[in-house]
């Protein structure tokens, strides 16, 4: 709230989107919704996580919308929006130097990354190195939300294989040369591990045996289920994890 704020009397001129092409002030878009600076509470931006978040992934996602708002979820909230996420960097490096000053507080913040295409990984890392949103006091986890159905109904993939593909091979590529993009290779030194997440309470089949698809022939538009992305998850990482510790590096933890 009070980054809002502030942000609102200091830099309310400054494009921040693209609304149907046209370039959209930070002004605008709050006039847009009939808003103020006055007119804001922490109640009214309605982000902090009640009970009923916990069991319901819609609730708990659209508490990522202040004021329910996507709007502000993607000029506020977002590393890949049309600012390349210069507030959201902000908002957290001012997070980081609260955790730092008081010292023994630290925190594991999430980040997300789709499987949508293999250039998410560099883009995250340009965003995360060119605003420095390095601190002692955090780590990075990176949440994979479990959306296959999505991208294949979209025509985005064919396979679940590319999905993994998209999350995996830049992984492998810059443990086997960090060289090949130096700035993945420094954030992935504060990525502790990965995150599995979806709406847990949609029914699915569990069924996993010896005639289930692999990945390269699971094409259907259906998402595999919850057991088939985390044994892929942990496949990969497995071997990804004895890749980068012979080259001295960092490993990762899976916590879905």
């Amino acid at each position: 709230l009070r980054f809002i704020k502030k942000t609102l009397k200091t830099h309310a001129d400054e494009v921040v989107t693209l609304h149907k092409g046209t370039p959209m002030t930070l002004r605008s878009v709050f006039q847009s919704m009939n808003l103020s600076t006055y007119d804001l509470t922490v109640d009214m931006l309605d982000v902090h996580a009640d009970r009923n978040t916990f069991h319901r992934f819609d609730k708990f996602n659209a508490k990522y919308n202040p004021i329910g708002e996507s709007r502000l979820r993607e000029v506020f909230l977002k590393t890949d929006n049309y600012m390349n996420g210069k507030y959201f960097a902000r908002i957290i490096k001012e997070v980081a130097s609260d955790l730092e000053e008081s010292k023994y507080q630290n925190a594991e913040l999430r980040l997300s990354v789709y499987g949508k295409s293999p250039g998410e990984w560099a883009k995250l890392a340009k965003w995360a190195i060119q605003y420095d949103v390095h601190s002692n006091n955090v780590r990075w986890l990176i949440q994979i939300p479990r959306l296959y159905d999505i991208f294949k109904s979209n025509k985005i993939m064919n396979d679940f294989h590319e999905f993994l593909n998209n999350i995996f091979q830049p992984l492998f590529e810059v443990t086997n040369d960090p060289n090949s993009n130096i700035e993945l290779h420094k954030f992935l030194t504060h990525v502790i591990g990965f995150d599995s997440v979806d709406d847990e309470s949609k029914p699915e089949n569990p069924m996993l045996d010896t005639e289930v698809k692999s990945p390269e022939e699971w094409d259907d538009e259906e998402n595999p289920p919850y057991a088939y992305y985390l044994y892929y998850m942990y496949a990969n990482m497995t071997v990804l994890n004895h890749f980068r510790k012979e080259q001295g590096l960092n490993t990762f933890v899976l916590r879905p």
